[in-house]
């Protein structure tokens, strides 16, 4: 991480206690500059529906519509996968075409759509 700071009235940066999030951190950032692709890093290959549940299955694709029911309906939790599935949905709101949730050692495959988890914006581009 780094060191939260806000400006000063002297145009300085002061430092504050604060958590960054570093999944809302990459949207802003990507959202900021316009970038086409969002790659959302984390410790497992994909996203799933019915986590630690006998119907556990992975999820390959899903739209910004389908991830946002799913995290209304508790699919994702807050702390865990919750966190990259609502900044994938901001950035695909904010103009983004893909985004993609995996594991460092494939995040080169899913954006290739080969492995990972891939949030588009939908049919109707929203």
């Amino acid at each position: 991480g780094g060191i939260p700071v806000v400006a000063n009235e002297q145009g300085g940066l002061d430092p504050v206690d604060a958590v960054i999030d570093k999944d809302r951190a990459a949207q802003r950032l990507g959202s900021t500059v316009g970038a086409d692709n969002l790659v959302l890093l984390t410790d497992v290959p994909e996203v799933v529906l019915d986590f630690r549940t006998p119907n556990q299955r992975p999820i390959t694709e899903m739209t910004a519509a389908e991830a946002t029911k799913h995290l209304a309906e508790g699919q994702f939790p807050a702390g865990s996968m919750g966190p990259k599935v609502e900044a994938a949905v901001s950035f695909l709101d904010n103009g983004g075409r893909l985004a993609v949730i995996t594991s460092p050692e494939h995040a080169g495959a899913a954006l290739a759509g080969e492995h990972g988890t891939r949030i588009v914006r939908g049919s109707d581009g929203g």
